[in-house]
């Protein structure tokens, strides 16, 4: 039978402790991850030589990498014909159908492109990682590693964050070609839009800033997929529904971390332009 002290109500002292409690824990997870991240950042800057071997970063790359392209190539193509059948009535409307390829390439290169290439990485590697080292982590691998001498994160990360960080801008650059190649194909193929005039006006209206703007964050979704994505593998719970568990955090961290990087990039990036390229889209209208 429950006490008194069971039965009685949370006070708001009890609520306050509750939540103290609560943010010293988030407060001390991101300190670890902190950590975390400097460990494998230290790694890749001061000791080259731990991972710069292609028997170590090879497969690694081909996983990230080679193996995403059917997936982010399915996307990008398709992103760029479903922009183009969404924005044709508006284009028509203001009697600018001809300029619509060159306003969809330049939004793909700098936004869409970038960040669809990242959250395709997230969901079909960062998932696969997370699960790849929790399960190591849950069968004790990991522990076996440390009482041999042998470092986890140099082993395991390192190699698994510099595929990320290298692959992820080469598929953002495919997934850009196969959105623009998308939209040229409706914009020719169902809107009469002239190959000549499609590519001009892409020509006119995509400069080196907008891929390169594009490729920047790129960088950072990767970097950010692979140390989530083994971070949740490190510090997953214990059993398959641990790892499951740790698979799923993996893939929605890595997104929402996608979206706000995106956001604070964007700003950072375009105030950069700004000073760079003063005259920017107004000489591309005028």
């Amino acid at each position: 039978m429950p006490t008194p002290d069971a039965r009685r109500s949370a006070t708001p002292l009890d609520i306050l402790h509750a939540g103290v409690v609560s943010l010293r824990r988030v407060l001390e997870g991101f300190g670890r991850f902190a950590s975390f991240v400097v460990e494998t950042f230290t790694v890749i800057l001061l000791h080259p030589g731990a991972w710069m071997r292609w028997r170590i970063v090879g497969p690694q790359l081909f996983a990230v990498g080679v193996a995403s392209i059917p997936v982010v190539a399915v996307t990008g193509a398709f992103i760029g014909m479903i922009l183009t059948f969404e924005g044709y009535y508006q284009f028509e409307a203001i009697g600018q159908v001809n300029r619509m390829g060159g306003i969809i390439n330049a939004s793909v290169t700098r936004q869409i492109g970038p960040v669809l290439a990242a959250v395709m990485v997230a969901g079909r590697v960062g998932c696969a990682l997370a699960a790849e080292i929790g399960s190591m982590r849950v069968t004790e691998q990991l522990d076996a590693m440390r009482a041999m001498a042998a470092d986890p994160v140099r082993i395991l990360v390192v190699p698994r964050v510099v595929a990320c960080i290298v692959m992820t801008p080469l598929l953002t650059i495919y997934s850009n070609l196969l959105g623009a190649g998308g939209s040229w194909f409706v914009s020719s193929t169902f809107h009469g839009v002239s190959t000549v005039d499609y590519w001009h006006y892409t020509a006119q209206y995509v400069k080196w800033w907008d891929p390169a703007n594009g490729l920047v964050k790129s960088v950072f979704f990767g970097a950010s997929i692979g140390l989530i994505a083994c971070w949740k593998g490190f510090t997953c719970g214990p059993g398959a529904s641990g790892v499951g568990r740790a698979s799923t955090a993996a893939f929605v961290s890595s997104f929402i971390t996608i979206v706000a990087l995106n956001l604070v990039l964007a700003r950072f990036l375009n105030r950069l332009q700004a000073q760079l390229d003063p005259g920017g889209w107004s000489q591309v209208f005028s």
